[in-house]
């Protein structure tokens, strides 16, 4: 992922590794409402190996390596969680594990991030979320709070080809980009005032 000066770049996350999941169908939905000047690239969690500090050690891996600069790349991070168990995905925590290192210098270091889940139940990643936001949080990211984008009975609202066919969630969608690009706008303008 290349962050191109006149684009604001956003890395989008699913946390499910299934090609179809809802999760992933929601951020596909989300790059397709970006306004102009927004691209949205959507990562694969699926190279990244399991955290080992022995492994870190040693050196990171090249998928880490590479999600590592992806991450410090873009100008923001669009994290979309299913629910398992009531929290988070191992294979999300476990991405947010390497992106939390080194410490002090780590990709995740204050860098803006919205959360956003589906679900196929009522619940909507309701559980989830707050959980995952914590995490980020203490990952050192810059978290948004809102708006919080609670997706339920998500299989609903998209096609059997997996588009989005719900106009007030696409307008949701849009807000919390919008959110998302003001946020590094704030911060940006909030680093001219210092320097």
């Amino acid at each position: 992922m290349q962050n191109n000066h006149d684009t604001f770049s956003i890395l989008a996350i699913p946390g499910s590794l299934r090609r179809g999941s809802l999760n992933r169908r929601l951020l596909e939905a989300a790059r397709g409402v970006a306004p102009d000047g927004v691209d949205v690239q959507i990562v694969d969690l699926r190279p990244i190996p399991f955290y080992d500090g022995d492994v870190e050690a040693a050196g990171d891996p090249p998928a880490v390596r590479e999600l590592k600069a992806w991450i410090r790349t873009a100008d923001a991070l669009l994290v979309a969680t299913p629910e398992y168990n009531g929290t988070v995905p191992g294979v999300l925590q476990n991405a947010i594990d390497w992106a939390s290192r080194p410490r002090g210098a780590a990709a995740l270091d204050a860098k803006p991030v919205a959360v956003l889940g589906a679900s196929p139940g009522g619940g909507g990643t309701a559980r989830a979320q707050p959980l995952l936001r914590r995490v980020l949080a203490n990952a050192g990211a810059d978290v948004l709070a809102e708006p919080v984008v609670t997706v339920a009975r998500a299989g609903d609202r998209f096609d059997d080809d997996g588009v989005l066919r719900d106009p007030e969630l696409a307008a949701t969608l849009r807000d919390l980009l919008a959110a998302l690009v003001d946020r590094v706008g704030a911060g940006r303008d909030a680093g001219r005032r210092v320097a």
